[in-house]
């Protein structure tokens, strides 16, 4: 920017700028602001900025784990007052979630209250809620004082915070995480923190271990509601490899006997993530839809734990078989997308290998470890330079003494007096390891330091065993400090010190804890037998009727179908046919769309029935043109009222779901005119002019879908009927008078297809239909 450009906006002139290049720069802030300060975990520690705030207000408040409990607005309020300025909303719901077993695997807040539960239901008001931090929550900032980490402003300046929490396990792939950035996101599982320590273990002992050795320790994820893994090891694997893929989690579930050959199955848990209200109502709506016949009822029985009751349609179910239907139609069976996006070095967004995460952590670690060193060793070079001025005063006693009681200034008079050299030590100077001479002046003088120190003793102090005391700690501290100058200078013993760190963590938060064993199970997915869909229903006869108005129903057993039914006011019948309760009924509706309906979910024969419109999406302008039983292996002959049709197998026509299939295409106001099972060798059109035309039937395609080709052309109007038949046994119709008529030669009527064809015979029906 020039000079006068900043002349310009420092008088709050307008600066004229392009468009793209404005809206490109603040969305481009906007997304890195996004990006690192609110979707993406840091690899080092697993938290977001929020968690990490949240954790640090509360450890600032004193709310440990075994302290007292504090209101969760409160929490909340000085989160948002002192680090995390944004809606106190936001940070309860992020907080709560910390606290909930089922989202977590390892909480970091300990709540005390309604924090919602596994039905999905949400926390209380943070009023009426109270926390505080769990013991783990408290080993992740085990270090702060201890300069681990670095600090920064918060956001108005008047307080700091920490930059990355210290730290003492993986807490990234322990609790996982999971969030939405401008461009990318990120979805970690859950793990299990002995089998992570164990990883780390044999990372440090092995750098170059590969993914599969790790996977011997971290076999999979480790989800807090607990399920199966289905998914394969090579394909685990490759997600690990990668960090990108998907885990198949399935219910685990059990079969209990209730005696007299009746069983039912019991659901004990549910896949991560899945709302058990939202379950329940799925399956209502799977008995309730027919979607799996074998299923008759679900009760949920939970109280603490979870029971699902699923109740079988007979004694002779095939439980395996029951199950499997369940997993291919419900949240039974769910699939975990793994996208591990980190942030690291808390910089540089990037996907990761299980590899690369923990050696993030452990490098993390490391840093720590040599800053906290630091840090001790400069506290120990403190305390020693004030226990050299101690045992100093203690040998020259009564001199400090005679200057404390009569100089105006003992201070400095401490500082000037010359004691004669400095004490003996008990430790070398190779033990002790000091870059430098404890005291800070000349030699025999005393430091600011130790003068302010020796004026602050108390008076009771003065006695032989001090002294004593007082040489002791000094060696202890002199030999502390050697060892921390020995790990400061050594790599292998800051790895070997890293180990002993985790397997500390491991021994009290490890499987014998009693939130430490795995709670994911792993198994072989299995082949789900693919099961026919009338092998699940009882075959019994019916009689479909379907009204003008779309009312449809299944009387029980083949009835008369000349006999007289009841219908809705100002309705009437249309469609009457036999059926079985395992048939598919095929829908044709006038935009070309066909529909399929099976028989055992049609409504009872009493009453009206309902509206087919409720059961497919069959739009309230569109009336059915046909309705037809499914049979494998035959073909139709479909057309449109603009003369175009074609040939089409029955196994093209079923629909997989409720929207239909669209199988003949009609545009510029024409619709689907018939649907006509194919059974001799010709076709026969008649147009709305009466004109019959007759063709061989190969000269019609046979397709899946499309607008088909012209089957008889018109000069106004258009087709009115169509029909395939032998040609040696001619064309049979009834006439006005209901008596059957038969053309045998048709020769007159014989052309190539898309002809205009001749005038129909004496005698054929009035309304051009063949049937």
């Amino acid at each position: 920017m020039s000079e006068e450009d900043d002349d310009i906006q420092s008088y709050g002139l307008t600066v004229a700028e392009p468009l793209s290049r404005a809206i490109g720069e603040r969305y481009l802030t906007y997304a890195l602001s996004t990006i690192m300060h609110r979707a993406l975990p840091d690899a080092r520690d697993g938290l977001k900025p929020v968690h990490r705030r949240i954790l640090y207000a509360m450890r600032e408040l004193k709310l440990t784990a075994t302290g007292g409990f504090r209101k969760s607005a409160k929490i909340s309020g000085d989160v948002m007052g002192n680090y995390h300025p944004h809606g106190d909303g936001a940070i309860y719901d992020a907080m709560a979630r910390l606290a909930q077993d089922f989202n977590v695997r390892y909480p970091l807040v300990d709540g005390q209250g309604n924090f919602g539960n596994i039905d999905g239901d949400n926390p209380a008001a943070s009023r009426y809620t109270e926390a505080r931090l769990t013991a783990l929550a408290e080993t992740l900032m085990e270090g702060l004082t201890e300069n681990a980490v670095d600090f920064r402003p918060n956001y108005d300046g008047t307080l700091e915070e920490p930059v990355v929490m210290p730290a003492a396990f993986p807490n990234l792939l322990a609790n996982g995480s999971s969030g939405i950035a401008v461009g990318m996101a990120t979805n970690i599982a859950p793990h299990n923190l002995d089998e992570l320590i164990l990883g780390c273990q044999a990372m440090l002992k092995d750098p170059e271990i590969s993914v599969e050795a790790l996977m011997d320790f971290i076999p999979g994820p480790d989800f807090p509601t607990g399920g199966v893994i289905v998914e394969p090891r090579e394909s685990i694997r490759d997600a690990y490899l990668t960090g990108r893929g998907a885990f198949r989690l399935r219910a685990k579930w059990e079969i209990e006997d209730l005696g007299r050959g009746a069983w039912q199955i019991v659901i004990t848990e549910i896949p991560y993530q899945v709302q058990k209200s939202r379950l329940i109502e799925k399956l209502a709506e799977i008995i309730q839809l027919k979607k799996v016949p074998l299923l008759a009822d679900v009760r949920d029985e939970s109280a603490e734990d979870v029971r699902i009751i699923l109740e079988p349609r007979a004694r002779n179910v095939d439980p395996a078989v029951l199950m499997g239907m369940l997993f291919r139609n419900s949240d039974l069976e769910t699939r975990f997308s793994l996208n591990m996006n980190v942030l690291i070095d808390g910089r540089v967004p990037k996907v990761c290998s299980l590899k690369e995460i923990l050696r993030a952590f452990l490098d993390h670690r490391r840093d720590v470890l040599r800053r906290r060193s630091g840090h001790r060793i400069e506290k120990i070079d403190h305390r020693l330079e004030v226990l050299e001025g101690f045992i100093i005063a203690y040998l020259n006693l009564d001199r400090v003494i005679d200057i404390i009681r009569y100089d105006e200034d003992p201070k400095q008079a401490l500082m000037r007096e010359s004691w004669g050299g400095t004490f003996p030590r008990a430790l070398s100077e190779k033990d002790y390891r000091a870059p430098q001479p404890l005291a800070k002046g000349a030699e025999g003088e005393l430091s600011e330091i130790q003068a302010e120190a020796i004026l602050n003793m108390r008076l009771r102090s003065l006695r032989r065993l001090e002294e004593i005391e007082l040489r002791q700690e000094r060696d202890s501290l002199m030999a502390e400090r050697a060892g921390l100058a020995d790990l400061l200078e050594s790599d292998k013993r800051q790895w070997k010190k890293i180990s002993q760190e985790l397997e500390e963590i491991r021994k009290k938060f490890g499987k014998t804890w009693a939130e430490g064993a795995r709670r994911s199970a792993f198994a072989d997915a299995g082949e789900i037998e693919d099961v026919p869909f009338e092998a699940m229903i009882e075959r019994e006869p019916i009689t479909v009727i379907c009204s003008k108005m779309g009312w449809i129903r299944a009387l029980k057993g083949h009835v008369d179908l000349s006999a007289e039914q009841k219908f809705k006011d100002g309705d009437g019948p249309r469609f009457a046919f036999h059926a079985e309760t395992t048939d598919k009924i095929l829908l044709v509706a006038e935009n070309g769309r066909f529909f399929t309906l099976i028989g055992a979910n049609l409504p009872g024969g009493r009453g009206m029935g309902e509206p087919v419109r409720l059961m497919v999406d069959l739009p309230n302008d569109t009336d059915i043109t046909d309705m037809i039983l499914f049979r494998a292996g035959e073909k139709y002959l479909v057309a449109s009222t603009a003369g175009d049709g074609f040939v089409v197998s029955a196994e093209e026509l079923v629909a997989q779901t409720k929207a239909g299939k669209q199988v003949l295409t009609v545009k510029d106001g024409a619709r689907s005119a018939l649907c006509r099972k194919i059974t001799g060798d010709h076709v026969a059109v008649v147009g709305e002019n009466r004109k019959l035309l007759v063709f061989p039937l190969e000269q019609l395609p046979e397709m899946g879908k499309g607008k088909g080709v012209r089957l008889q052309k018109y000069k106004d109007g258009g087709l009115s009927d169509a029909i395939t038949f032998a040609l040696s046994d001619g064309l049979s119709w009834k006439d006005p008078a209901g008596r059957t008529r038969s053309e045998t030669d048709l020769s007159e009527w014989l052309g190539p297809r898309a002809g205009t064809g001749k005038m129909a015979p004496r005698g054929f029906p009035r309304d051009n239909r063949f049937a």
